[in-house]
């Protein structure tokens, strides 16, 4: 079993549960996750137990000698795909860049071609943000508004801005 084979299996039941696929990693040892995005809204309990039905039916574990977690991508976890940059339009994200910068901005675009939905060297996504700057014949700092593209292979990481209220 391999994830091209994990991935076929399970890819009817995701269309079904109008779900998408952000990565299947495959450990050492047999320890198979899963994790998966909802085109809307957020992943359940039962479209989680209904992908763990569809691998434990298509591979048996007798056979395969496998642990199986299957898990929503969080909102603690870096995007990964298109369609999660995409889902995440409009709304904040956290950005850390190469060389320690951060930035919480809303995401406004997002450029995703790379292979398979996976972003590439070339991709890259568009901020809108306000910053405090001296402007000049200002004393005191202004906000100014920007709005500024960065290519993915600067960044290493985006992930969704949780807000407490």
């Amino acid at each position: 079993m391999n994830k091209e084979e994990i991935i076929r299996a399970i890819e009817p039941i995701l269309k079904e549960r109008n779900c998408f696929l952000v990565e299947v990693t495959i450990s050492a040892d047999n320890d198979i996750e899963i994790v998966i995005e909802r085109e809307e809204g957020t992943v359940d309990w039962e479209d989680c137990a209904a992908i763990d039905k569809v691998v434990h039916e298509a591979f048996s574990q007798d056979d395969e000698d496998y642990a199986l977690t299957v898990s929503s991508a969080g909102l603690d976890r870096p995007l990964k795909v298109q369609k999660q940059y995409l889902k995440a339009l409009g709304s904040l994200v956290d950005v850390k860049f190469k060389g320690g910068r951060r930035l919480t901005a809303t995401l406004t675009a997002a450029d995703i071609k790379g292979r398979d939905g996976k972003p590439g060297t070339e991709d890259s996504i568009t901020l809108s943000y306000t910053a405090l700057e001296t402007v000049e014949g200002q004393k005191k700092k202004q906000k100014v508004e920007h709005e500024d593209t960065y290519p993915l292979s600067d960044i290493n990481s985006v992930t969704p801005y949780i807000e407490f209220k």
